[in-house]
Formats: structure tokens, sequence, C-alpha cells
């Protein structure tokens, strides 16, 4: 099994922490790692379906999984309706 880099961790790491004033994150997003939140959270959603990732922090993995699952969800319902 493959180790996660130091950037994959410190992800990991800023995504278990609370935001509380909206546009803070994605401005931190950028500050901290150089890149736009359209990307980070592409970063995000792949390391989340690594083991390593699960290995490295369980429950913040699996609440990112069930909230990304939830919101699939409620896209395809909508896209059912829509077609209905």
């Amino acid at each position: 099994m493959q180790q996660l880099t130091d950037d994959e961790q410190a992800i990991l790491d800023f995504e278990a922490q609370q935001w509380t004033h909206p546009g803070a994150k994605e401005t931190a997003i950028v500050e901290q790692f150089g890149m736009l939140a359209v990307r980070y959270y592409q970063v995000l959603n792949a390391l989340i379906d690594r083991p390593e990732a699960l290995a490295y922090a369980p429950l913040l993995v699996k609440r990112l999984q069930r909230l990304r699952d939830g919101r699939a969800r409620q896209r395809s319902a909508r896209r059912l309706n829509a077609y209905s």
C-alpha cells in the first residue's frame, strides 16, 4: 500500500477544520495549496477513495464519502425528476 504524501495529509488535515465565514475556506485553499477551490475538491474527491486516506483519517474520510454520495443521489433524483 502506498503512503500519503505530505501534501495529501495536509489536505485531509485542512478539510477537518471548521469554517464559519463564507469564502474563508476558498481563500485559505488558494493561500495554503496554491490551487483554485475547484481543483482542490477534485484532488480531495480522488483522495477520499484511497485506502491510505481511510487509514489516516477514517472518521473524516467516511464523513466526506457520505456527503459526496448524498450529493450524487440528490443530483440523480433531480435529473430523474426533470425527465418525468
